[in-house]
């Protein structure tokens, strides 16, 4: 089944690929190009370049799990037109993509209204709050509807809460606070070329190898779909001297999100042991964490210079970590490379911690501030640097 699972990568990224190259020819035709932001927003100089490239990732992903969901059902004719070796691979996890397949509808629900929230506001920014409430809409959908319906696995957090705060309420609030947290956050990081879609094929690729270890299949379905539509997207997106060709927009850069938030909940981190009970250290359960360090990192960080600086941390400027290395001298590209290489160092200290002893995710923790610690300082460096340099410009 694994082989199966990973066959999705390419099957996503040869639907990405021609639909992104297609979307840039349109683009042009159309001249769908970035919009102006709301009043107050920063942004970088416009480029005659189309923002829509988050339609080809949005029907990568969607197109194959919903053909999915729909052909490989019980009794599903389609079945019948399969190779009987791969009839036989299948057979036994009929029943198990039958079970998921409500999730999966609810999933697909979800990605395309926020799919559309972000079309709608790259042509005509909605404003923060609206585009936050409507965010919450689904964020609240997944965890309420999976725990009311019947025939649902709770798709939540921290379940072990209910029965000592009288029900899920909790449970309920802080996943949908954790979709909130993570779909802003890659929204956040999508500010140069190749960021985003960089650092979600990242994230993704280390949650997939999560998920084919414990044998989640539909969860590892889901992220070698969104791995693939990455890479694809990528190909035109790819910080290079000459500029992206396309960018994601938020109609990519939400669903991306919250894909990963939702695929995060929906992971088992802990694995069972030979008589089939939980067994797993309990840190393994902050690996969702520290894989995405360095977007929650970029989030973070900005709330909280907006903030001081009196400004709404809904409200868009060139402060991001991105931004910042690259007023320490950073060429954009290097600097998208040199936070896809951080993703990729949270990302191994991430999926290690289910096999380390107590003492060596203790190391690992360790390694992680450091390493956060470390941007930090150079963002501190950077910062009073360019407030001397203001402070000794002689006036005109």
């Amino acid at each position: 089944m694994r082989s199966l699972v990973l066959l999705l990568i390419p099957l996503a990224f040869v639907i990405a690929l021609p639909l992104t190259a297609l979307l840039i020819r349109l683009g042009h035709r159309l001249q769908t190009f970035d919009s102006q932001g709301v009043a107050g927003q920063i942004k970088a100089a416009r480029r005659r370049i189309p923002n829509t490239g988050g339609i080809a990732i949005f029907l990568a992903l969607a197109l194959p799990l919903a053909l999915g969901l729909l052909a490989l059902r019980p009794g599903s004719p389609a079945l019948a037109l399969l190779p009987a070796s791969l009839q036989t691979s299948l057979a036994p996890h009929l029943h198990g993509i039958a079970s998921q397949a409500p999730q999966g509808w609810l999933l697909l629900a979800c990605l395309a209204l926020l799919h559309l929230l972000g079309l709608v506001d790259d042509r005509r920014p909605l404003g923060p709050f609206l585009k936050l409430a409507i965010m919450a809409a689904p964020a609240l959908a997944v965890p309420l509807v999976s725990t009311l319906a019947p025939g649902l696995a709770p798709t939540r957090l921290f379940t072990l809460l209910d029965a000592h705060v009288g029900g899920s309420w909790l449970s309920i609030l802080v996943t949908a606070l954790w979709f909130l947290l993570i779909t802003n956050a890659m929204n956040f990081m999508d500010n140069m070329d190749g960021l985003s879609a960089g650092t979600a094929c990242v994230a993704g690729a280390f949650f997939l190898v999560a998920a084919l270890v414990h044998g989640q299949w539909f969860v590892g379905a889901c992220l070698a779909l969104l791995v693939g539509a990455c890479l694809g997207f990528l190909f035109f997106n790819a910080p290079r001297p000459s500029g992206a060709r396309i960018i994601m927009g938020d109609g990519g850069s939400l669903i991306l999100g919250f894909l990963l938030a939702f695929l995060t909940v929906r992971t088992t981190y802990i694995g069972l042991d030979a008589s089939g009970v939980t067994s797993g250290p309990w840190y393994s359960l902050l690996m969702p964490v520290v894989v995405l360090a360095v977007p929650l990192y970029d989030l973070v960080t900005v709330v909280m210079i907006r903030l001081r600086q009196g400004k709404s941390p809904f409200v868009g400027d060139m402060q991001h970590l991105s931004h910042r290395l690259h007023r320490l001298g950073l060429s954009r590209r290097a600097a998208v490379l040199v936070i896809w290489g951080l993703a990729g160092v949270t990302g191994v200290s991430g999926i290690s911690l289910a096999s380390l002893q107590p003492w060596q995710a203790a190391l690992v923790g360790v390694q992680l501030l450091l390493t956060l610690g470390v941007v930090g300082a150079l963002d501190f460096a950077g910062a009073k640097a360019a407030a001397s340099l203001s402070s000794e410009r002689p006036a005109p």
